[in-house]
């Protein structure tokens, strides 16, 4: 079954060609629009568009008179048409509550999302992706899915058995295997290049991501058959990746903002239709504050793209990529009806945006709203710690009766990107203390899924913090839960706040709650409004700031801490793990 199946199976095939060859009255049609055709490069003026149902039956010259009786009619008085906006790489299984993610999407003329799943699987398996599948079926807009590589530093959520990844794979809407880490990819070739080869003999895509890879390391990595990458941050890195034969796409989101630097390649004189405009992921006060693919696409505009460029780069190029051009991507007969009216191919302000043939969503007000699933229990369920945790559990104990023990430190060298430090810490009665003089403070990992309880506590530098203690169950690729704190007490009440949520974030004080967000679903995902969650993501930030962390996102430095994706010293429950060599090491040097 294709990505695709279910939505040709329901085409009215016989009703479009009527509606085309006049004989059958559209059902919506769109008079006196310039349209973008992303197909040719071309905007023609003067063009109508007739609609059937979910599909286009035709475009540029009404077949008859269109009769208003029987259609309704949208004006456009000249102003310009473009395909519905595709997001190709997205993340919506963290944070922020599907509906709400939809609803700030759909309004800035996003009509297709292709998102990750690695999320979910850590914590309950295939049946939690299943879980957040049916939460994104029978939407206003289509959302397709990858399935989760789970390129992880934990043993536990490391790799996925043959039998799961073929129920996964036949899912409806999944596209292929998602994100895997070339240096994981390298390192443990006998777990992933067997799930390479499975995808691919499905006929299903694998989506790279190369961060840092060059040379013959880009070179093997490119010959396990992925066939994009996300990750250059230069103009030269997605020349290599192009020249290699991979879809490039150009981020511009909430982690990464990389389309500025990137732009400078559009003076190298090269074909740009195997580019692609993508977010990575938006947080609530981004989504809030800028919007979502339509400030992308505004974006490239700005740096120097020409409009036609800039919108291909966001439609056409990413449904050929992904294997969805017959359904979307153009404007065009026998294509799904996702649109939006612009005032100018420069300007990418939707006025009105139509999704599946209905108008969604006019001059940013929602008109047909996202369907709200309802979660399984286990999804809201999934910390399964069994006792509270104590300010003991966090005590780190020197293995020898020494005056001095030289420990492995994980230093923040940037917000998100961290290095091995080596160094002697003073032993006192028995113990590894927290040093803020040398802004020296614990780190714990706690698994929550899979060993609940396991738990291995370290140390790191750079945070800045002073006193208290900040948490949270959303961190990445992994079933832990991850902390940071001066106080031991504050640690333990960080987590135990979160064991009662049953998933969030929480900063500790003083033995009392500063401000804490709710994740109920799964331990990563919130069910509130965006605008709320917003505030308390800020609430979030104005504590961790008064403990003396200045991080411009202090929520994502801390969960990428048990990521596999940034260089390179790492934790989870499990011990540190140097992502160089992929090795698990312990405290003790």
């Amino acid at each position: 079954m294709t990505a695709t199946s279910s939505y040709f199976k329901k085409m009215p095939l016989t009703a479009l060609t009527r509606v085309a060859s006049g004989q059958e009255d559209a059902d919506l049609a769109i008079l006196n629009a310039r349209i973008v055709n992303v197909y040719s490069g071309e905007i023609l003026d003067n063009c109508t568009v007739g609609i059937k149902g979910e599909w286009i039956a035709w475009v540029g010259n009404a077949p008859k008179k269109v009769d208003e009786a029987h259609t309704q009619v949208i004006d456009a008085r000249g102003k310009t048409v473009i395909p519905g906006l595709i997001d190709g790489h997205t993340h919506m299984a963290w944070l922020t509550d599907p509906v709400e993610f939809l609803k700030a999407a759909m309004k800035g003329g996003t009509t297709t999302l292709i998102t990750e799943t690695m999320e979910t699987f850590p914590i309950r398996g295939s049946e939690g992706v299943k879980d957040f599948l049916t939460a994104l079926q029978n939407q206003p807009i289509k959302i397709f899915t990858t399935a989760p590589a789970m390129a992880s530093i934990s043993g536990k959520t490391r790799g996925m058995p043959a039998e799961a990844l073929s129920d996964l794979l036949n899912q409806e809407g999944m596209v292929g295997l998602g994100e895997a880490y070339w240096q994981a990819v390298i390192q443990d070739p006998d777990i992933f290049l067997p799930m390479f080869a499975q995808t691919l003999a499905s006929g299903k895509l694998l989506e790279g991501h190369s961060a840092g890879a060059s040379g013959k390391k880009l070179m093997a990595y490119a010959a396990t058959g992925i066939s994009s990458c996300h990750e250059p941050i230069s103009a030269d890195e997605v020349l290599s990746r192009l020249r290699l034969g991979l879809y490039v796409m150009i981020r511009e989101g909430s982690i990464r903002r990389d389309l500025e630097a990137i732009s400078k390649i559009k003076d190298f004189n090269i074909d740009f239709r195997r580019l692609i405009l993508v977010t990575d992921g938006v947080s609530p006060e981004d989504m809030l504050s800028k919007g979502y693919m339509e400030y992308v696409v505004q974006k490239a505009i700005d740096c120097g793209f020409d409009a036609v460029s800039a919108i291909q780069m966001a439609t056409l190029n990413v449904a050929e990529h992904f294997g969805l051009d017959a359904l979307v991507g153009g404007i065009a007969p026998a294509k799904h009806a996702d649109m939006l009216i612009i005032p100018d191919p420069g300007t990418i302000i939707p006025e009105v945006v139509i999704s599946r043939g209905r108008v969604v969503a006019e001059n940013g007000q929602i008109l047909s709203h996202p369907r709200r699933h309802v979660f399984s229990q286990q999804s809201l369920s999934s910390v399964h710690i069994p006792e509270p945790l104590k300010p003991a559990d966090f005590a780190i104990r020197s293995p020898e009766d020494v005056p001095f023990v030289r420990v492995r430190i994980i230093d923040l060298i940037t917000e998100l990107v961290t290095q091995e430090l080596q160094m002697e810490m003073p032993v006192e009665g028995g113990e590894i203390l927290a040093d803020t003089e040398k802004d020296i403070i614990k780190l714990a990992a706690i698994d929550r899924v899979h060993d609940p309880g396991k738990r291995f506590v370290g140390l790191i530098q750079g945070t800045g913090m002073k006193s208290g203690a900040f948490a949270s169950s959303a961190a990445w690729d992994s079933s832990d839960i991850i902390v940071v704190g001066v106080s031991d007490a504050d640690m333990a009440l960080a987590v135990n706040r979160i064991r009662e949520m049953q998933g969030g974030a929480v900063v500790c004080d003083g033995h009392s709650v500063l401000a804490e967000l709710a994740l109920p679903v799964m331990g990563i995902m919130a069910n509130i409004p965006i605008a709320e969650m917003a505030m308390q993501l800020d609430a979030i930030r104005a504590a961790i700031s008064r403990l003396g962390v200045h991080f411009s996102d202090p929520l994502l430095t801390l969960v990428t801490l048990t990521g596999a994706a940034i260089p390179y010293l790492r934790i989870c429950d499990e011990g540190l793990v140097n992502l160089k060599n992929g090795k698990t090491t312990g405290l003790w040097v």
